[in-house]
């Protein structure tokens, strides 16, 4: 939501912001997007907004073009520099997005594109295993179309990797959520939540929708579930709040103790 309305994604100008509301909300601690940790005071500066709201840093999502060979050497570049910063954090987990093809989930990968995508994703767990990080495959909606084409491609290749599916991103690519975490769920140690109404926008808090969240919840219970899971709002962009966004969060944080009990 935060990046959303900053050039390139950039946090760093909303870090205060985004710290106060999540503070203000009752969450427990938060997950950043790669770009915050590229400053050379992100450690410092990050550092400081954690000790003074008493939000512990969890991880971060870490995307790139990972099936581009051409790019491999700029993302390793990437990773080097953001994955030892994470952990000064006290960062523990890494959410990984592998990248869409141009045409996105309208155009399949290939064989030599998953087999890219795979070394690359290799070259990042093994530094991950340096940093004392847990690295989870995360997705959109171009990963789980096509019969879960990307993922299963990519599992294929890296059958140890683990998941953080983002569950509203499964139910928009065709995908439904329940049944993914009973054939998956021994593999899942992270979640992505948001909800959606049912013309299919999102809602403006989770629990507002038309997701079925008390399925999902006996699911994970079924599957012994014990990761982390992740508030992630979002919105339309013609959409129009009805409240501050710090609000929508900690009605968010409310829906999920009443739901999954955490």
């Amino acid at each position: 939501m935060y990046a959303a309305t900053q050039p390139g994604y950039d946090l760093t100008p909303v870090l205060p912001q985004v710290f106060a509301d999540m503070s203000a909300a009752g969450l427990d601690g938060i997950e950043l997007m790669h770009t915050a940790l590229r400053p050379d005071d992100a450690v410092e500066r990050i550092g400081a907004l954690s000790r003074a709201h008493r939000l512990p840093i969890i991880g971060t999502s870490f995307g790139a073009a990972m099936w581009d060979r051409s790019q491999h050497a700029a993302i390793a570049e990437l990773a080097e520099l953001v994955l030892p910063r994470l952990a000064k954090l006290g960062g523990r987990t890494l959410g990984l997005s592998v990248g869409a093809l141009k045409g996105g989930g309208k155009v399949r990968k290939t064989p030599e594109h998953l087999d890219a995508q795979a070394e690359m994703l290799r070259r990042i767990l093994a530094l991950c295993a340096r940093h004392n990080l847990v690295p989870n495959l995360h997705n959109h909606t171009y990963e789980v179309e096509y019969d879960l084409h990307d993922l299963k491609g990519t599992l294929a290749r890296l059958p140890e990797v683990r998941l953080g599916p983002d569950l509203n991103w499964l139910a928009r690519g065709g995908v439904d959520p329940v049944a993914f975490l009973r054939e998956y769920g021994a593999k899942v140690i992270f979640l992505h939540l948001r909800d959606q109404r049912k013309d299919g926008r999102w809602s403006e808090a989770l629990g507002e929708g038309e997701m079925d969240y008390p399925g999902i919840a006996t699911a994970l219970r079924e599957v012994g579930f014990q990761g982390d899971a992740v508030i992630e709002l979002a919105h339309e962009r013609d959409f129009r709040p009805t409240r501050p966004l710090r609000e929508s969060f900690r009605l968010s944080r409310q829906f999920v103790r009443a739901t999954f009990g955490w």
